[in-house]
């Protein structure tokens, strides 16, 4: 028995692709939105989950091509450390 597919609160189906960098990396690629992927890092990538905008012409990772992929994978920042909060309140 199967289960559903996982959906993003609008019951968008949510998917996921491996995905292998030009520097070898190992990514599972994740459409966490209509407007954001995460760039999960697998196996013995020791990078950070990165966070890209989603491209506006696809909307399922296993329909771009790896070189698109890339590009999206260099456009997106390292995740940033959260901030401590600030102890004077300002």
């Amino acid at each position: 028995v199967s289960s559903p597919p996982r959906t993003h609160g609008e019951g968008v189906p949510m998917s996921y692709r491996k995905f292998v960098d030009r520097s070898g990396l190992a990514w599972s690629v994740r459409d966490r939105s209509r407007w954001e992927w995460h760039f999960e890092p697998e196996g013995g990538n020791p990078g950070p989950t990165r966070v890209a905008r989603a491209p506006g012409h696809q909307d399922d990772p296993f329909e771009l091509s790896n070189e698109e992929l890339q590009r999206l994978l260099d456009s997106a920042p390292g995740a940033t450390r959260p901030r401590a909060p600030n102890p004077f309140g300002d």
